[in-house]
């Protein structure tokens, strides 16, 4: 807390090629994308409610900006296809696509805001939402796109929640590798 008692800012920390803490916050970040959704599918058909493979991509886009978030979108799909079987090759091309974009998506939210709230999440999470959804409802027809976003709020309900949370626990300044405050 702040002295006015205000949570502190978590502000975007975009982050270039050059910098070594981009490939380390993109392999923790894509390891998140790994793990997580190890534990959430030990729970039958979890995966599909829950969404964890877009997890820390959300985080990756918001804190680290759009080449983390983009670059975290694209290889937590493949990795876990790679290591796991999952997501099946059938899907992968959507899953990268779908994963991708919230990283870009959540990046340029946050370049514009000062902090995460739960409404500016909620924004990101229904931005990508809709623009994930918007081919279902034009080929599926409105029904099957309610059913998909019906079977998805819990997992974007946790992405709000969770993310908003995540990222307001994170330190406000970047650390350098070795640990000292960068500047």
């Amino acid at each position: 807390m702040t002295r006015s008692g205000a949570p502190p800012m978590v502000l975007p920390q975009p982050l270039g090629l050059a910098d070594s803490r981009f490939y380390l916050a993109t392999c923790a970040l894509v390891v998140g994308n790994l793990v997580f959704p190890l534990l959430v599918h030990r729970i039958p058909d979890a995966g599909r409610t829950l969404l964890p493979i877009l997890f820390f991509t959300l985080i990756a886009g918001w804190r680290y900006g759009a080449k983390v978030g983009l670059l975290t979108g694209l290889l937590s799909p493949l990795a876990n296809h790679f290591l796991t079987g999952l997501p099946p090759a059938a899907l992968l091309r959507e899953l990268l696509v779908q994963s991708a974009l919230l990283g870009v998506v959540a990046a340029l939210v946050a370049a514009r805001s000062r902090r995460p709230t739960l409404a500016l999440l909620a924004l990101v999470v229904g931005v990508h939402q809709a623009l994930v959804l918007f081919p279902q409802l034009l080929q599926g027809g409105a029904q099957a796109c309610f059913e998909t976003f019906r079977l998805r709020l819990p997992g974007l309900l946790l992405q709000i929640l969770a993310g908003t949370a995540l990222l307001r626990c994170l330190p406000t300044r970047p650390q350098s590798l070795d640990g000292s405050r960068v500047g």
